[in-house]
């Protein structure tokens, strides 16, 4: 019965565990070396799905943590991912808060409004508090990629969920 318990935990904790190791290893930064344009926020289809989802999986002061993490292995001022990841939550949890079932449809529409809120916090900061520079180019190919594989991922942490946490929505 102990066994049971600790795998289920071990479960709950993966997206977050998958979180953390995201914002560790620049998985990100290294398809693009890959691929030249294809640019990817994983961080952020993880923790939109999440938090609209299962928000006890994936507590905030973890994702602020996360995002700091992000920063510092990026490079980044520290806190500008931190803010970015917030308004996802934001975003996230008054959605999770006012619809009653959610489809791929809806979580994809209200995704895409706030991953431009969120790129534009991110972006804006970062031109205005650093020595960075990003052009449109790069943050238009960064979100549309974004957001077209945004419903592979809804119907892999959907199947994530059913098999291994369990099918309570919101």
């Amino acid at each position: 019965m102990a066994r049971i318990s600790i795998l289920n935990k071990f479960y709950n904790a993966g997206p977050l565990i998958l979180l953390y190791y995201l914002c560790i290893s620049e998985v990100d930064t290294n398809l693009e070396k890959i691929f030249e344009i294809f640019t990817l926020n994983f961080q952020i289809i993880l923790i939109y799905f999440w938090i609209l989802k299962r928000p006890e999986i994936m507590a905030n002061g973890h994702i602020f943590l996360a995002g700091l993490i992000n920063d510092v292995v990026m490079g980044f001022p520290l806190g500008i991912s931190s803010l970015s990841y917030l308004i996802m939550i934001f975003v996230g949890t008054y959605v999770r808060a006012k619809s009653v079932n959610t489809t791929i449809a809806s979580d994809w529409f209200t995704f895409f409004i706030a991953m431009i809120f969120s790129n534009l916090l991110f972006f804006s900061l970062l031109n205005n508090f650093s020595e960075l520079s990003f052009t449109l180019s790069k943050i238009g190919y960064n979100m549309f990629f974004t957001l077209f594989t945004f419903p592979i991922f809804w119907l892999l942490f959907n199947i994530y969920q059913m098999t291994f946490v369990g099918n309570r929505d919101a």
